[in-house]
């Protein structure tokens, strides 16, 4: 009997606290000033959606966006939109919308390729830029593989050595030999962020160049490239920028380094007269430079459309209702899930906090399948951690209360 009267009191203690919650909750989402966007994106009843941080949900808009690129510039006007339409300068132009949202002045970013073409680009220039007879390429130990793939090519082609590094310690790192380092913003799987003002000045002070992975802070939290020095970053769109499966990544150059970058990818798009069709490449002037090939339009329109979600946005509100957003959720799992069952690996320092959480627990794959087929949708990463993404922009406290319920709920 007392068991069963034990059971029956903490089950009246967390219905008592669930409704509590839920009513924290819904006056959270009252009092939110960014709630109103939500209406900007077409999101499926019944689902949290909290993977934003692998692909951002579909704004309003692009569909029909797209459906007007394919029907009307390329079914109707043809090869003509190439230089009566918009297709030409959509790079550098799609990279001036974007340019506020990672603190940059026009002129730096230009779309186009995918993040890991941009990341060689970026290396193998920053190397050519480096002082002469530095040998050390210092990446991020932890960084995702793709990042140290490329780095790894990009030191064979430039005579440097890679040597990785954990960013808490990269500022120590960085030596008299050091050339180039690379580092991630925010850790893909348990969502750190790193120090990129005082990392950026570090790398300055020893004589060497930095590039930033943006993949995981861009349009989820403010950057300030160009205030803090940064010398070359690459991020890509399908994430906090929404801008579909695939959509083409962005390379910023600051515009200091502009004249002297030497892409090891030269294509024709990023010559400074592309329809000479000169046998000697003449690279374009400014961030244009860092064209390759002929577009991708359809994806980079879709961008552009996608990108209309931002308009009259504050990346600093973005900022402090992802904070709330993880705090909030972080406080319901507290609640909900059985003490025990599962550890935060995301660091609960505001300063050193991305916009997701990660939370460690056996069986994770299965336990996020589980959450899958309950509505909540986050994602899985080997071993053993459930990643939670939250994108203000559409998640609302609700969201986050609701997951972390049904967390619990899982765990039995």
């Amino acid at each position: 009997m007392a068991g069963t009267a034990g059971l029956e009191a903490r089950a009246a203690e967390l219905e008592a606290r669930a409704a509590e919650l839920e009513a924290r909750a819904a006056e959270l989402d009252a009092a939110d000033g960014l709630a109103k966007l939500r209406d900007r994106f077409s999101l499926p009843d019944g689902v949290v959606y909290l993977d934003g941080n692998s692909l951002g949900a579909l704004p309003q808009g692009v569909a029909q966006r797209v459906a007007e690129v394919v029907a009307h510039e390329w079914g109707g006007e043809l090869i003509r939109s190439w230089s009566t339409g918009t297709w030409w300068t959509a790079p550098e132009r799609i990279g001036d919308k974007i340019a506020p949202l990672v603190g940059a002045a026009p002129g730096q970013v230009v779309v186009g390729d995918s993040t890991s073409v941009n990341l060689f680009k970026a290396l193998v220039g920053a190397a050519r830029l480096a002082r002469p007879g530095r040998t050390q390429l210092l990446v991020d130990a932890s960084t995702f593989p793709t990042d140290g793939y490329i780095a790894a090519s990009a030191a064979r082609m430039t005579g440097l050595t890679v040597t990785p590094v954990d960013p808490s310690q990269a500022a120590e790192a960085i030596g008299p030999d050091t050339a180039v380092v690379l580092l991630n913003h925010v850790d893909y799987r348990t969502g750190r962020l790193h120090d990129l003002p005082g990392l950026t000045a570090a790398a300055h002070a020893a004589g060497a160049l930095i590039v930033w992975d943006l993949c995981h802070s861009g349009g989820a939290l403010p950057v300030g490239l160009d205030a803090h020095g940064v010398d070359l970053a690459v991020g890509c769109t399908y994430k906090y920028l929404n801008g579909g499966p695939g959509s083409p990544a962005y390379l910023y150059i600051a515009e200091r380094h502009q004249a002297a970058f030497d892409s090891p990818l030269p294509g024709w798009n990023g010559h400074a007269d592309p329809f000479a069709m000169t046998s000697d490449y003449t690279p374009a002037q400014g961030a244009v430079r860092g064209r390759v090939g002929t577009p991708d339009i359809l994806s980079m329109l879709a961008l552009e459309a996608a990108l209309d979600a931002w308009d009259g946005v504050a990346v600093e509100d973005v900022r402090a209702k992802s904070l709330a957003l993880t705090d909030f959720f972080l406080e319901c799992v507290a609640a909900y899930v059985p003490a025990g069952r599962v550890e935060s690996v995301t660091p609960a320092e505001h300063e050193r906090r991305g916009s997701q959480v990660s939370l460690r627990t056996e069986n994770a794959r299965e336990v996020m399948d589980e959450l899958i087929a309950r509505g909540v949708i986050g994602d899985f990463r080997a071993p053993d951690v459930l990643r939670f993404g939250f994108t203000p922009l559409y998640v609302g406290f609700a969201d986050a209360e609701r997951a972390a319920r049904t967390l619990g709920h899982v765990f039995g």
